[in-house]
Parts: C-alpha cells; sequence; structure tokens
C-alpha cells in the first residue's frame, strides 16, 4: 500500500462513525457544538479537510452559534448550516483596528477570509454575522466575507455586518454566485470586484452613503446582475456608487419607499478614477413601492449588444466562463433553483423542467398539475403556499433524475410542481410548492 493510499485509507477510517450515528448524511464532516459530531468547531473541520479535492468537500454545521474568525485556504471545500437562522458564524472585528497592529494585511480582517488560491468555495444554508458595530458603536468597515477566491457561492445565507463592506469579494478576475440570500450592513455593503451575479435575494442598508459598489475595471466584460431582488433600507437609503469602472445591471427588482431619488454615481473621493468605459446602468422591469423614479426605466437597449431580458442569467453573466446553477454540488438539505423559475411566466409551451438536488436524497418523486383556474392567475393575485395549491397534487413517477418534460402544456394556463425527496431509509420529505405560467 502507497503511502497517499494508507492516508486516504486512514481519513475513510476515521469518518466511518459519521455514518454510523448519520447514516443518512452525505457529508464529509460534522461540525456539533455538544460533541456528537466529527469536530465542535468549524476551524478544526477547515484544518481537517484535504489540501486538495476533486470533488466539493461539504462540512455540515449543527445548529449553534460558533464565534469564531474562519480561514478558508482550500478549494471546493463547502461550509454548510443545520438551519439558516439557527446555525450562526458570529465574530467582532474593525478592519481598521484589525490593520492598526504591526505587519498586518487584510488577511483575517474578516469574519470570514477566503484565500486568493481558493477556486470554489461554498457557503450555504446559515448565518454570517460581524457584530463589531452592535457590540461597540462603530459602523466602520467589518466584513463579514472578505475574499480573493473564485467561483464563490452563497445560497440561502443571511450575510450581516454593522458596518460596512459587508461582502468584499475582490478577486481581479473573480466570479461569485449568489442565491436566496438576505445581505446588511452600512456604506458599500455588497461590493464585488469581476463578475457577480445575485438573484431571488434581499437587501437592507443602514446608510445615506450606497448600498452596492462594484469594481470591473480588469475587464470591459465584467458585470454585475441583480434578477428578482427585493430592496430596503433606512429612509433616504441610495442604491449604489463605483469609485472605477463598472457595469451594472438591475432587472425584476422592487425596491422599497424608502429609497432615495439618487442614481447610482461617480463619488468624489481620492480614491475615485474616471469612468473609462462610461456609464453603464442597465434596468428592466424594476419598481419602486410609492412611485417609479426615471433613472431606473427600462434601458437594456443601450447595453452592448442590447441583451434580451430572458438571456440574462447567470452563464450569460459570467461571459459562458462557468454556469453555477447547472454545475454546483448539491450540498443543502433540500432541492432548490427550479426552473422555470417559481412564479415565472413562460413564453414557451414545451419546457423540460429542472431542479438542483438535494444532499442526501437518493431519488426524487415527482409531482405536476394544471390549476384548476380556467384561466391563468394574473400578475399581482395571490398564490397559495404550502405544500398542495389549487387542484389536486398529481403523483408522476418516482426518478433519480433532476429533470422531467411534462410535454405539450397549455397556453395561458397555471402549472404546479413539487418534487419530494426520497431518503435512503424509503423516508419521504416533502418539497416546496413551485408554479409557473404559460403565456
Amino acid at each position: 500500500m502507497s503511502i497517499k493510499e494508507f492516508i486516504s485509507f486512514l481519513f475513510l477510517f476515521y469518518l466511518a462513525p459519521l455514518n454510523l450515528i448519520h447514516p443518512q448524511e452525505r457529508a464529509n464532516l460534522i461540525v456539533a457544538k455538544d460533541g456528537t459530531g466529527n469536530y465542535k468547531t468549524i476551524s478544526e473541520a477547515l484544518n481537517a479537510a484535504p489540501e486538495q479535492n476533486e470533488r466539493t468537500f461539504i462540512i455540515l454545521v449543527k445548529n449553534g452559534t460558533y464565534n469564531e474568525k474562519l480561514y478558508v485556504t482550500k478549494s471546493n471545500i463547502a461550509i454548510v448550516g443545520e438551519d439558516r437562522d439557527s446555525t450562526k458564524i458570529v465574530y467582532a472585528e474593525l478592519r481598521r483596528n484589525w490593520l492598526a497592529q504591526p505587519n498586518r494585511t487584510d488577511w483575517g480582517s474578516g469574519t470570514i477570509n477566503i484565500d486568493s488560491t481558493v477556486v470554489g468555495f461554498t457557503l450555504a444554508n446559515l448565518t454570517v454575522h460581524n457584530n463589531y458595530g452592535s457590540l461597540y458603536g462603530d459602523h466602520d468597515h467589518q466584513f463579514a466575507i472578505r475574499g480573493w477566491g473564485t467561483k464563490i457561492i452563497f445560497l440561502n445565507c443571511n450575510i450581516i455586518a454593522d458596518g460596512g463592506d459587508t461582502v468584499a469579494l475582490w478577486h481581479p478576475q473573480g466570479m461569485y454566485y449568489h442565491s436566496n440570500c438576505y445581505f446588511e450592513g452600512w456604506v458599500d455593503y455588497v461590493c464585488p470586484q469581476g463578475w457577480c451575479y445575485i438573484t431571488d435575494s434581499k437587501f437592507f442598508g443602514h446608510n445615506l452613503s450606497a448600498s452596492l459598489w462594484h469594481n470591473g475595471s480588469e475587464n470591459k466584460d465584467q458585470k454585475f446582475v441583480i434578477r428578482y431582488s427585493y430592496f430596503d433600507g433606512v429612509p433616504g437609503f441610495p442604491l449604489g456608487r463605483h469609485h472605477r469602472d463598472a457595469q451594472i445591471y438591475l432587472l425584476d427588482c422592487i425596491f422599497s419607499e424608502n429609497m432615495a431619488d439618487i442614481p447610482i454615481y461617480w463619488p468624489v473621493s481620492p480614491n475615485a478614477v474616471t469612468w473609462k468605459w462610461g456609464e453603464r446602468h442597465y434596468f428592466y422591469n424594476c419598481q419602486r413601492i410609492g412611485g417609479d423614479y426615471d433613472w431606473f426605466k427600462d434601458n437594456l437597449h443601450e447595453a452592448e449588444n442590447s441583451p434580451k431580458p430572458e438571456i440574462i442569467n447567470a452563464q450569460w453573466t459570467f461571459d459562458n466562463k462557468w454556469d453555477p446553477e447547472n454545475e454546483m454540488t448539491p450540498v443543502l438539505p433540500f432541492v432548490s433553483l427550479p426552473s422555470p423559475r417559481n412564479g415565472s411566466y413562460y413564453n414557451n409551451e414545451r419546457t423540460v423542467l429542472k431542479w438542483v438536488t438535494s444532499r442526501n436524497a437518493v431519488s426524487f418523486n415527482v409531482y405536476f398539475w394544471k390549476s384548476i383556474y380556467p384561466q391563468a392567475l394574473k400578475r399581482g393575485e395571490k398564490l397559495k403556499t404550502g405544500t398542495h395549491a389549487s387542484g389536486e397534487p398529481a403523483f408522476v413517477r418516482n426518478q433519480k433524475e433532476n429533470y422531467f418534460d411534462p410535454g405539450n402544456l397549455e397556453q395561458n394556463s397555471t402549472y404546479y410542481w413539487r418534487i419530494d425527496e426520497v431518503l435512503s431509509d424509503g423516508s419521504i420529505k416533502t418539497g416546496t410548492l413551485w408554479h409557473f405560467t404559460t403565456k
């Protein structure tokens, strides 16, 4: 037996108790404060993870508050919480205080720190909070996440800082994908450099300077795209600014009545650089509660190549260099990212239903049925929620694939569908109710 084979054997032998205690769990390591997992701290689990991972190495973190500063130095790691609101990583750090110490750089200035060598890191189903401001009353820059890596994914997370630059992912050529997240902070609290796509998320800003920020100066094609999201904040919160060239798209977003009538702007600052590619802020189907402002009217036709809204997705954002929605490893404990998107209006009478599988499912029960209403539900009409809706759920089949072809669909109709997970012991977890409407 070679040294490499022997190390692999020891690693698998060490993980054996995990499969005995949690027979249906496919995570590679479990962190639990009560000692029922492999480790009691997330840092210990990160240190124990292999240096090289061809597949995503999943660290499951059980519920609890973990007062840790994390350093991510290995690629293809996923930190996944047991529950979004009950699994919390909380650590107070003010960037200014950190940098005041001798021989320090930004490495270590955040609650979670991602190294520049990292290619592939996922954070899912948990809360990250840099709570320095709550403890000490200073709302200067304090990173919840400070990263230099690329292919960074956030799924179903709450990411909060009590100061500026909550999520600072600053790889010059970085690519970042975030879905179904909640972001909160002070100035520039979501501030990517490179390419970034955010969908189905909520934002809350506490300051009167800016919420969004982007640096796309390394490459004219770099974009910051946000779809199907909601923005709120203190009365008079502005949408965004950027000190260097940027390209920002907001589609199908809703702004609260608290948003100020201030377009995305170039700030007067010693750090500001004149935009060599001009003003590139594009909007489609955005609305403000209480009335729209003229500056976010539809203007996709002004963007390079005049992209249609139906082609603007994650893969398009990343210039076909990365397709996270079709490539990501299943890490969540439930199925997610339905396609067609939940609540969407669909022009084609033929479509294939797709979803990202759950971490522990061995197969899926597919349910698909048409609304009992004779016509499609109108925009703005309240839809029923839960596991059942108008009409009776129609079981189609059990399958292992993460796609299903329902065949020809009727025009002007609303369809519901649900994917239930079947676990290794035969138990079933009922899935979320989804729907879409054909035009």
